[in-house]
């Protein structure tokens, strides 16, 4: 199952996204409960709710560390 999940799981009380995925908790919790097309549609609307966060994840996720080495291949 896709998920933009990066194990940085902490909510912006300001924005309610979380500043990892940008998703809601609510939406967090039904994650599994989505059907294929209303995840997609969650997931267009990421990068907009991450630009408005507060603060940015500080260090490196396990995400992007194994998408910048698969790159560096």
């Amino acid at each position: 199952m896709e998920s933009p999940c990066i194990l940085v799981c902490s909510i912006d009380d300001v924005t309610g996204y979380c500043f990892g995925c940008g998703r809601t908790r609510d939406e967090i919790g039904a994650w599994t409960l989505y059907s294929a097309g209303e995840r997609r549609a969650i997931m267009a609307d990421l990068p907009a709710r991450l630009a408005t966060v507060e603060r940015k994840p500080r260090r490196e996720t396990r995400r992007a560390r194994m998408a910048r080495e698969r790159d560096e291949i």
